[in-house]
């Protein structure tokens, strides 16, 4: 059984980092393609950045120049680096795996002044 577990979320100021992990535990998890969804009260969830085929990235445009997505594969892990953090970037933030079939169970990322 495959378990998903997210950590690094928590409350930043406007201008600030936070790094997100993303683990999974179990075999047979494939980090072909992985991302991180994120969804803001009252909307609707949107992707935020994704690795398919391995190699292939994508960033939504709002967060293009400020947050990377990374991972290793030794350590069945993801990670979504965020810099200059802006308030519009709070949201619950998931993790997804095995290209949409595995989800974490998603964590806090709060900016505010």
């Amino acid at each position: 059984q495959v378990h998903i577990v997210e950590s690094g979320g928590g409350s930043v100021q406007p201008g600030g980092s936070l790094r997100l992990s993303c683990t999974a535990s179990g075999s047979g998890v494939s980090l072909r393609a992985v991302g991180w969804y994120r969804q803001a009260p009252g909307k609707q969830r949107e992707l935020v950045a994704d690795v398919i085929r391995g190699d292939f990235i994508y960033y939504a445009e709002s967060v293009e120049g400020r947050f990377t997505i990374s991972k290793d594969d030794a350590k069945n892990t993801v990670y979504l680096q965020m810099n200059d953090l802006q308030a519009e970037d709070t949201a619950v933030y998931y993790c997804t795996m095995g290209g949409g079939v595995y989800w974490g169970q998603g964590i806090q990322v709060t900016v505010t002044s």
